[in-house]
């Protein structure tokens, strides 16, 4: 009796665990091909076409260019950068948040990219210095110096509507729900204005 019982907490586990798995969000970057009713089909760079549901209340943000000079004292940014040997942190790229997305994944982390950080973060203060513009950012618990060069990419998150999810646009889904049926849902898109390409 005690084995039938064992055996059948075993496969409760295993079936919970196989559901967990399946809900776990998923990256869906690519080109809109087409749109179904409050679904949208997404073309990704590589594999096969996603489908994706956008949940009645979908947010849509637009992701344009921006330069050095919006990166202001009392903005909240996300920034993707390598670690250096005095501890600072050299950007990669710096997303410069709109207001109503304050807070959003706030914290130092490990970014998707090898070895790369990910810094979501208030600029505090912004200095010139000889490697670029030096920032001095703070989180909930910590702060980081960031230095952004020349080289790296520097754009913003602006309000964007949903009538700008249509066939041709470039949009980036973080984090897209796996349905039993094998379509995705999503409440959030960032989609690219101009000649930007989300990723």
């Amino acid at each position: 009796m005690i084995r039938i019982f064992a055996g059948a907490a075993v496969a409760v586990a295993l079936v919970v665990a196989s559901a967990q798995a399946q809900q776990k969000p998923v990256r869906v970057v690519g080109t809109i091909v087409g749109v179904d009713g409050p679904a949208i089909v997404v073309k990704p760079r590589k594999g096969n076409e996603a489908r994706v549901t956008l949940t009645d209340k979908v947010a849509v943000y637009g992701v344009v260019r921006a330069t050095l000079a919006d990166v202001k004292p009392g903005a909240f940014i996300g920034v993707g950068a390598m670690p250096q040997a005095d501890g600072s942190q050299k950007a990669i790229r710096v997303m410069i948040f709109a207001e109503v997305q304050r807070g959003t994944g706030e914290g130092h982390r490990p970014w998707s990219r090898p070895g790369a950080t990910m810094t979501n973060a208030t600029v505090d203060t912004t200095v010139a210095g000889v490697d670029g513009q030096v920032l001095r950012v703070r989180y909930k618990g910590g702060e980081q110096r960031i230095v952004i060069g020349p080289d790296a990419a520097i754009m913003a998150y602006v309000v964007g509507a949903r009538s700008e999810l249509k066939p041709g646009a470039n949009i980036a889904i973080n984090a897209a729900t796996p349905k039993p049926d094998g379509s995705l849902e999503a409440s959030r898109v960032n989609v690219g204005r101009g000649d930007v390409v989300p990723d």
